[in-house]
């Protein structure tokens, strides 16, 4: 085991602590604290707190958050909309539905402190259909918020105004990506679109929009006050801090776990989550929902950061962590994961749409041992075109599990029958 502890209650540490139906409940333990403070911070330093300890965006893209946000704020629009994505169709990941359920007062205050930031005057959050259960609890926090005079116009009397919308998702994997979430909420079809324009120019309603999901926004609170540098005190270089990651799979004890950067897989896997049932081997761990690579054990030691899993052939991702052990192949592995993209392609732009489509036809001949070498170097062909050609990141990212399991476990690709 690592010398780093498994858990560090930063972004968790409300959990627990108070009713989520009741704002006052809230307040006793120091909610909206963070908020006072901010209003009363210029933007732009907020923004670079964020960017001093490196917070990246936690939907996947690990784009620098106070970068993002300083830039937003830079776009000079008399309107501006911020949206959460609380969409988490990453197979696999589920992380943002405990911050929901178990602290979604503090939510709606890491939105308003990003309203102050970027100077916007609505938020928008977008809960997936599956969420629907957890409606009622953010829509009872935004009423809450909205009545204490802690959201809507001129809060606290300082003549910011914010209003907090939402809105249900229909179920479409798609949606989670920024601009078909977009036309989602504008009653389009959820489908991609092209960028430019960029959605911090022209987003939702063709305005000047700040996307960011449910964890980003629930960290914000916690850093504005963090006086005594706790956050900082976890992992190095560009991870610092702490990482919600959702564990599942073929673990004993799959969850949602607060960990500090540089714990190493395996105390995640052996530690947090119980190890691997029946004591099984492990076949395959992928990384980052159904679009993540995958890695074998040799990936047990390797620090969970940023730099050491891109070095180690896979990234963070969602946070998301699938361990699938000997009872499955390889093969039926991407087999079933590549049935999830074929479901789900919105079918808009023609690498995604085709390309899913055949490469699903070309697996299932690897497994009943009628592919020819033509056909997988036609498989490894479609799916460059998708990564380099398709239109959103869904295609682009649909066969990064090919691609890796290519390079890790290429005995999987041999001719002759199933794998």
């Amino acid at each position: 085991m690592s010398n780093q502890p498994l858990t560090a209650g930063f972004i968790t540490k409300n959990f627990g602590r108070y009713n989520p139906m009741s704002l006052d409940s809230y307040l006793s333990i120091g909610g909206y604290e963070a908020l006072k403070k901010a209003i009363k911070m210029d933007g732009e330093d907020i923004a670079t707190l964020i960017a001093n300890v490196k917070v990246k965006g936690r939907g996947g893209a690990a784009y620098d958050m106070g970068k993002k946000w300083s830039q937003s704020r830079a776009v000079i629009k008399p309107k501006k909309v911020v949206i959460c994505n609380a969409d988490e169709g990453e197979p696999c990941t589920f992380k943002d539905r405990e911050v929901i359920k178990n602290d979604p007062f503090n939510l709606i205050e890491g939105m308003t402190i990003c309203g102050h930031v970027v100077n916007a005057q609505d938020g928008y959050i977008y809960l997936r259909e599956e969420y629907r259960h957890l409606r009622e609890r953010l829509q009872n926090a935004i009423d809450q918020a909205t009545e204490k005079n802690l959201l809507g116009d001129n809060i606290l009397g300082t003549g910011f105004s914010f209003h907090i919308h939402l809105y249900s998702g229909a179920g479409a994997y798609v949606c989670g990506e920024g601009t078909a979430l977009i036309r989602s909420i504008e009653g389009k079809g959820g489908r991609p679109r092209m960028k430019p324009p960029f959605m911090k120019v022209s987003g939702l309603f063709a305005l000047p929009t700040t996307v960011n999901n449910v964890e980003s926004f629930a960290i914000v609170p916690h850093l504005l006050m963090d006086d005594k540098g706790y956050y900082g005190s976890f992992g190095s270089g560009e991870s610092i801090g702490t990482k919600l990651i959702s564990v599942a799979g073929n673990v004993n004890n799959p969850g949602v776990y607060e960990i500090p950067f540089g714990t190493t897989v395996r105390d995640i896997i052996y530690g947090l989550a119980g190890g691997v049932k029946d004591g099984r081997k492990i076949r395959l761990i992928q990384f980052g929902g159904a679009s993540g690579k995958i890695s074998d054990e040799r990936i047990l030691d390797t620090p969970y950061t940023y730099d050491d899993l891109k070095a180690a052939g896979v990234t963070v991702g969602s946070g998301a962590i699938l361990v699938i052990d000997d009872r499955t192949t390889v093969l039926e592995f991407l087999r079933h994961t590549q049935d999830f993209f074929v479901h789900e392609s919105c079918g808009q732009c023609t690498p995604c749409r085709e390309g899913n489509l055949h490469i699903q036809i070309i697996l299932k001949k690897l497994a009943e041992g009628t592919a020819t070498p033509d056909d997988l170097r036609y498989m490894k062909k479609i799916a460059t075109v998708m990564t380099t050609a398709s239109l959103c990141g869904l295609g682009e990212s649909a066969q990064n599990a090919l691609f890796s399991a290519m390079e890790v476990f290429p005995e999987t690709f041999k001719l002759g029958g199933a794998h």
